[in-house]
């Protein structure tokens, strides 16, 4: 009977729980789905981790980069970098991110960081600036190097591996090996091979397997290599004497290809001060030696041409990158005009006295410079460089040439050229040598002096104008432009020799690389004042300069 009643309460107890667990499996399957979200679209954790990076504090936003790194990859590389710059903001009321930057006039401009979208002008208070510290800058670096080393053009990749050879943590080289076994240019290649050397030379034990790495770092001009070598040889606890004699030979080679390229960039900032100089004196040299003008109001031919070249930028605002093809002939026209005025309402009528033209230039360059300063006010104009002449072109890592001093010396040397060509095959240019060298014989020949003179002055003057062109992508454009200028034109075409086109061009090129190298020891101002003590202990012995000018003119 007892078995029975227990078989019995066994039953109920069995009957009475199974609804309940039925029901409790029922709750369970309806309270799963928010136990366990449902995926979210494509992006939806990226967009949680860029929200979190606008509200994270210093030290969590590392955290938040690396898993942004890690959800986006390459499409995360504008985001970085744009950060590292400085210009991540977002909007206070939606927290969407923006690349912000000012526009010329001082508004700031946002662009949406993943489409660059243009989200219009950004007031102050409706943005707020990302912060980002030197610890956030230096993870940013290591972000982008390994973004462009994976998914990057082969520039890129380049410098990803030249920005990991100042951190060859275990880290970035199982990243660089990787790297290596998915393919590379031979250039990248020979990069990986130089940071596995690095890596070698630091961490290896084993005498021969460290002089190979540093027969691979022997000459690279890489200044972490110059940095480690430099380190070893400091390093007290180095004790291997054939590994210290390697590397101080290394290290010696590597200077000694420093110093070559040292002087070559020298002797480019030289050649670049020279065709400055080129520019600023050709014009002088036509005026002065055909005319015998002492002309002191040609640095503001120079300072005319420099404003046109901003006017034109002001006119043209969407073509900044055509600017300059149309800053050079109007400039040209805007100081030649200005030259054939000046010579025709002042100059024909002081021919023969040159004291008095020398006064007379000097009062009208001080016209011209208050005339500026009350049409675009005594402050500096910003004139836009355009795309294709910023930047720089690297040769290696230790010498590079700018492209705007380098278009400047090819653009000196083409109007050198073409003057040249002018003088040589025109009837004009042969009616300027016959005045520059006989005057008299040239009038009685029947050469309309007078217009000659003309001619000449507004050439030389429209040469100038095409000078100030070129530096005003060198230099800032101002009322004073020209008096920077105008010593050192005269210089050039006194040494030079008066009138002749080769000595200008040799006496340019000649004072310039010759300045370059002094400033390094001596300073600029120095440099400038032995360049001129020399000049005129070169023109006590050969008064008429370097090349003379021929012609009964000339005795």
């Amino acid at each position: 009977m007892k078995h029975l009643l227990l078989t019995g309460c066994l039953l109920l107890a069995l009957v009475t729980t199974l609804p309940a667990a039925s029901a409790g499996s029922a709750v369970s399957e309806q309270a799963s789905p928010s136990a366990t979200p449902a995926p979210e679209e494509p992006g939806g954790d990226r967009q949680v981790l860029l929200t979190r990076l606008t509200q994270a504090s210093l030290r969590e936003s590392a955290e938040v980069l690396d898993q942004l790194e890690r959800s986006g990859g390459r499409e995360m590389r504008g985001l970085f970098a744009t950060m590292l710059a400085g210009d991540l903001y977002y909007q206070r009321e939606t927290g969407r991110l923006m690349a912000v930057q000012k526009n010329q006039a001082g508004e700031r401009i946002g662009n949406d960081i993943f489409t660059g979208e243009d989200l219009g002008i950004q007031s102050r208070r409706s943005i707020k600036k990302v912060r980002v510290n030197n610890r956030l800058r230096s993870h940013l670096r290591d972000a982008i190097a390994r973004i462009d080393l994976m998914h990057g053009t082969e520039a890129q990749k380049e410098g990803a591996v030249l920005a990991i050879l100042d951190d060859l943590s275990p880290q970035n080289m199982r990243l660089l090996q990787a790297a290596a076994g998915a393919g590379q240019s031979d250039r990248v290649s020979e990069l990986i091979e130089l940071a596995q050397a690095m890596v070698e030379l630091r961490d290896s034990s084993v005498t021969d397997a460290r002089l190979s790495a540093i027969a691979v770092m022997s000459g690279r001009l890489e200044a972490p290599v110059r940095n480690q070598l430099k380190r070893l040889l400091d390093d007290e606890r180095e004790s291997d004497k054939k590994i210290r004699m390697a590397a101080q030979q290394a290290l010696e080679e590597i200077e000694g290809r420093i110093a070559f390229y040292g002087f070559m960039e020298q002797l480019f900032f030289g050649l670049s001060l020279g065709s400055v100089l080129l520019l600023a004196a050709i014009g002088l040299a036509i005026t002065f030696g055909v005319m015998g003008v002492i002309n002191m109001a040609h640095g503001e031919m120079i300072m005319l041409g420099a404003y046109t070249t901003y006017v034109v930028q002001q006119l043209m605002p969407g073509a900044i990158e055509y600017s300059l093809l149309v800053a050079v002939p109007a400039a040209f026209l805007v100081s030649g005009g200005v030259g054939v005025l000046i010579e025709r309402g002042v100059i024909r009528h002081l021919q023969g006295r040159p004291l008095e033209t020398l006064l007379a230039t000097f009062g009208i360059s001080l016209i011209l410079q208050q005339a500026v300063r009350t049409i675009f006010s005594p402050l500096n104009m910003p004139v836009v460089t355009p795309g294709w002449m910023s930047g720089a072109f690297a040769i290696n890592p230790v010498f590079s040439v700018t492209f705007n001093r380098l278009y400047i010396l090819l653009f000196a040397l083409a109007v050198f050229a073409l003057l040249l060509v002018t003088l040589k095959k025109t009837s004009l240019g042969l009616n300027v040598r016959a005045v520059s060298q006989n005057r008299d014989m040239a009038k009685a020949m029947g050469v309309r002096t007078e217009m000659v003179d003309a001619m000449t002055f507004g050439l030389g003057s429209g040469i100038a104008g095409v000078a100030g062109v070129a530096l005003s992508q060198l230099t800032n454009v101002g009322p004073n432009l020209g008096q920077s200028y105008i010593i050192d034109s005269f210089m050039v075409v006194v040494f030079g020799g008066v009138g002749n086109l080769l000595g200008t061009l040799v006496g340019g090129f000649s004072l310039g690389v010759t300045n370059k190298f002094l400033e390094p020891a001596t300073g600029a101002v120095l440099a400038n004042i032995i360049v001129l003590v020399c000049l005129i202990l070169f023109i006590q012995k050969r008064p008429k300069g370097l090349f003379p000018q021929r012609g009964r003119a000339a005795e």
